[in-house]
């Protein structure tokens, strides 16, 4: 399937040729009927000589509906460009070949219609018209086909053509993140809000979650049309309704987009080259009211020229452009600007970088993904690709970074050890990024929760407090040589164990246990803690902490002035 825009100035026959070629009105309102001007958007298909489909969006000529005429043209695989043999080349000629170009459009098919209106010599003089004027344009060498819409003459002709089109217009490449622009929203009676628009960039499926961008929403698909037909999955390059449940067709409007939330980071701000159309005759500032027009959606929006204060006529340059409304963008996206105020097309461009980190005075954006990297030091894998839409296995960890941002912190987090001596640092001082560094970084060590230089030894593992109270047993001695930060790396460590203010050798512990399963067997309703003191040979000032390490373990339970077995019992069953 390929999707194609009709362009051109208004009353030229765009949609009385799309009525030929589908056999579909595309106006659908009552007043572009009786007035015979198209409003909105329309929308047909059909398939073409060669057994291609073809969906054709015909949008607005009057320069009033420029914007609507906009909503159409995002997206787009290739344009139908409409110009009358009656009046040749006319005003919104020009500018609809412009903006269909600055979107990056690549080719396209021109009819020129109402020949069954005009003589030879007018349709000779409206094809040099159109030569002269679409050279250099991506319509340079495009064919040419004399139509009638009310005679039949060159439709099956233009269809050849359009087949011809189709067939040598890439597909839509399924990147497995779809956005689909809504350029249409309403309520179908018996089945709830329903959107509609040109899915590209991947597949959906019924009953895919997704949102739309610029909120948190959880929105079901509940099924999919393309065409009128029912389909369970639908690819990228289709024109596609979604009915959709979990949100109010009022909460939805065009310009909006419908995504998988996890893949995307809207943004306000992005950094862009710009065009400047030539025929614009003044140069681009960041002085005036400006509209972005982006998918199916129109933004106001401030501008910044990056690098200089203006960008001239027929000029490219870089821009910074910050918008009222979060919009779901990716590097390579296509924007036209206008300036509202003069209602006028400015010119167009490529989005660059969807979420800057640099002020626009120091940005110097480009589509390298390594200045990207650069410029933000670390990233993870799964912003990276949200920022990118590219996949890339991480450096390091989770992390997306530069060699130089890696070797910067890994410096760091060298010198903090270094610094720290024989004690270390504590590993969950560092943070992610730095523990994820150490397992290859070679002249660093982890042990018991510490990180020293490779070759140290823990200083505290022989500590002589640590001798005095294995050789103390249930009487241990008072803290003496030690200091504070020793006593609670010794307890972080495991090897001595705190309780209420008196330390314990951690085979203390052990053998306390090992004592109350025996004072347990020999008195199955409990034991009191003047037994366990007497079994113990040791002072009440040491038993009713050691008692109560117990009990925090779960080894015994209080009931009353006894205690029970405990979950964790040596030897206890179950």
């Amino acid at each position: 399937m390929r999707v194609v825009a009709t362009a051109g100035h208004v009353d030229h026959g765009k949609s009385s040729l799309v009525l030929a070629l589908t056999g579909t009105d595309p106006d659908r309102f009552a007043e572009e009927k009786r007035r015979g001007l198209t409003i909105d958007l329309g929308f047909a298909h059909t398939t073409l000589p060669n057994g291609m489909e073809i969906s054709l969006i015909d949008v607005p000529g009057h320069v009033r509906f420029v914007r609507n005429m906009l909503a159409g043209v995002g997206g787009i695989d290739a344009c139908l460009f409409v110009v009358a043999a009656t009046d040749a080349w006319m005003p919104q000629s020009e500018e609809h070949l412009r903006i269909v170009d600055l979107l990056g459009v690549k080719d396209g098919v021109i009819a020129l219609t109402k020949i069954d209106l005009a003589d030879e010599d007018s349709i000779e003089i409206a094809t040099l018209d159109i030569l002269q004027h679409t050279t250099g344009s991506l319509l340079d060498g495009a064919p040419i086909v004399p139509v009638s819409a009310i005679t039949g003459e060159g439709i099956d002709r233009l269809r050849d053509e359009l087949g011809a089109l189709v067939e040598r217009t890439p597909a839509s490449v399924d990147r497995g993140r779809p956005r689909l622009w809504v350029d249409r929203v309403f309520a179908a009676k018996g089945s709830g809000t329903v959107v509609t628009g040109t899915l590209t960039g991947g597949g959906l499926n019924t009953d895919d979650i997704v949102s739309v961008a610029s909120r948190h929403d959880v929105i079901r698909v509940r099924a999919i049309q393309t065409h009128g037909a029912n389909v369970a999955a639908i690819g990228p390059g289709n024109r596609v309704a979604l009915n959709l449940v979990g949100v109010d067709h009022t909460d939805v409007e065009r310009g909006d987009a419908i995504v998988r939330a996890d893949q995307w980071s809207p943004t306000r701000r992005f950094d862009a080259t710009l065009h400047v159309l030539a025929q614009l005759g003044h140069k681009v500032s960041r002085r005036g009211a400006y509209a972005a027009y982006i998918g199916s959606g129109e933004f106001n929006a401030r501008v910044r020229v990056i690098g200089g204060e203006s960008i001239a006529a027929g000029e490219t340059g870089l821009l910074r452009v910050h918008l009222d409304h979060p919009v779901p963008l990716l590097p390579g996206d296509r924007f036209i600007l206008r300036e509202s105020g003069r209602s006028e097309t400015v010119g167009g461009g490529e989005v660059l970088d969807i979420h800057p980190v640099l002020p626009a005075s120091k940005a110097n954006p480009d589509r390298n993904v390594d200045r990207l990297i650069a410029e933000r030091g670390w990233t993870t894998a799964a912003d990276f690709e949200r920022l990118t839409g590219d996949q890339r296995a991480p450096d390091i960890g989770e992390w997306v970074a530069s060699p130089a941002a890696i070797e910067a912190l890994r410096q760091s987090v060298i010198d903090r050890v270094r610094a720290a001596g024989p004690m270390g640092v504590d590993l969950a001082g560092l943070d992610a990024r730095e523990r994820a560094l150490l397992p290859s970084t070679e002249s660093l060590a982890i042990d018991t929760g510490r990180v020293r230089l490779a070759g140290q030894t823990d200083p505290l593992a022989d500590h002589p407090f640590v001798a005095a109270l294995r050789n103390a047993g249930y009487s241990p001695p008072e803290p003496s040589g030690i200091d504070r930060a020793q006593l609670r790396q010794l307890v972080r460590q495991g090897l001595i164990v705190e309780r209420d203010g008196v330390y314990f050798h951690a085979d203390t512990i052990d053998a306390a246990a090992a004592l109350a399963a025996r004072l347990v067997a020999e008195h199955p309703e409990g034991f009191t803690v003047a037994q366990f003191r007497d079994a113990t040979q040791s002072t009440r000032k040491h038993v009713i902490p050691l008692v109560a390490e117990l009990d925090a373990r779960g080894i015994t339970r209080r009931r009353d002035d006894l205690r029970i077995a405990g979950p964790r019992l040596p030897g206890r069953n179950g």
